[in-house]
């Protein structure tokens, strides 16, 4: 989801596969990762257990993920010429993921979440695959799992001042100290680059995943989905490989 509709808005991505795709300069959105999914055999609705988009498509034709989703966000060429990027966690986790800038000017820092939170997510935030499951595919935010304003940065809570780090969002930095914990977590988290390529990650392999970004390098058992987030010759295009807006990996890899 972002300024500007990129195309594709949604496609499978299997593990080791990229995707190439053209960005407008200035653009600014999130990608990230969708997990089980399946299409229904008799009326051909494409639906995922987390991060759907509710198109019933793979394409997301703009429309958002559906929390508890791992979001990789930029905003190219911000303030300065810079481009902003982080990894959040606000809307809660699904899968791993990393990004790393290759190349740039500035302080270009690989951040991410490279551990799996699904199997120590508390067990009043996990997302299960069913009513009738014992499977955590997810880990929800407090916002998200309670509504409380404290959780949410809303109502008597919409500043810096006033919504602080709470045990749960605790729980999220402890274990990804670089990614957005909650939404006012931009001092540690939000990193800036200048005419950089980007690497975007799910689930990295340990030798993809430095320790410095999370809290442990990733599943030795885990398949890696990656792509390049690149600046081209022209002014107005960015080239991106890896998933805008979605990508779909089987996160039965991670267990």
């Amino acid at each position: 989801a972002g300024t500007a509709q990129l195309s594709p808005t949604g496609f499978m991505l299997n593990p080791g596969q990229s995707v190439s795709v053209s960005v407008p300069t200035g653009w600014s959105g999130r990608l990230w990762g969708r997990t089980f999914c399946s299409q229904d055999s008799s009326t051909g609705k494409f639906a995922c257990a987390t991060g759907d988009c509710g198109s019933g498509t793979v394409e997301c034709s703009g429309a958002g993920a559906a929390p508890p989703a791992t979001l990789a966000e930029f905003t190219l060429n911000g303030a300065g010429g810079l481009d902003f990027y982080d990894v959040s966690l606000v809307d809660g986790y699904n899968l791993p993921m990393l990004i790393t800038p290759q190349g740039g000017v500035g302080n270009c820092s690989t951040t991410g979440c490279v551990v799996d939170l699904n199997g120590s997510c508390p067990n009043e935030l996990k997302k299960m695959m069913n009513s009738l499951s014992s499977e955590c595919v997810g880990c929800k935010s407090a916002c998200e799992a309670f509504g409380d304003p404290k959780y949410c940065c809303s109502g008597s809570y919409a500043t810096p001042d006033t919504c602080k780090p709470t045990e749960y969002s605790s729980f999220f930095k402890r274990a990804c100290p670089r990614a957005y914990s909650y939404a006012y977590d931009d001092g540690t988290s939000t990193f800036t680059c200048g005419s950089a390529d980007y690497v975007i990650t799910f689930c990295p392999v340990p030798s993809d995943s430095p320790k410095s970004p999370g809290g442990g390098a990733g599943d030795g058992s885990s398949a890696t989905s990656r792509g390049v987030l690149t600046n081209s010759p022209s002014p107005f295009l960015t080239s991106l490989i890896i998933t805008i807006l979605a990508a779909v990996w089987d996160m039965k890899q991670l267990h």
